[in-house]
């Protein structure tokens, strides 16, 4: 089955295949599912990084590089946990049949732009109109 293909990378979705057929919903849940191991995979990295790093640094310009490197590292993992939520929210979309179409319109959303992004919610077009409307009311 197509599965193989999808596993080995061979596998691209297509305009030329009905939209979110089975092998592109595999394809885009393994995508899905990859992107977040590999982010657990660094938190856990980065967790047995700060438990193992030695914090007694007796010049206190080392020890406030070390702290501030130490709070850019969570801030990043805290992005990074936000990011899997988000993850985990389009697998479900996946699983209910709703991925890949547009929140705001309900059209489908291109596959380059699931492609790069696949936790898309929003076509293009919606989206733009979207950061527009942020502007504006900031602008405020």
């Amino acid at each position: 089955m197509a599965s193989a293909d999808i596993i080995d990378g061979d596998y691209r979705p297509s305009d030329d295949e009905a939209f979110m057929n089975e092998r592109q919903r595999e394809y885009f849940r393994r995508k899905l599912l990859t992107w977040k191991d590999d982010i657990l995979k660094e938190a856990r990295e980065t967790l047995a990084t700060l438990q193992t790093e030695s914090e007694n640094h007796p010049d206190i310009a080392d020890r406030a590089s070390s702290e501030t490197d130490r709070a850019i590292e969570l801030r990043a993992r805290d992005r990074q946990r936000k990011l899997i939520a988000k993850i985990d929210a389009a697998i479900a979309r996946i699983d209910d049949g709703t991925y890949g179409y547009c929140e705001e319109t309900g059209e489908p959303i291109s596959l380059k732009r699931l492609d790069a992004r696949p936790i898309a919610t929003l076509s293009i077009e919606a989206q733009e109109r979207h950061e527009k409307r942020e502007k504006v009311y900031r602008d405020d």
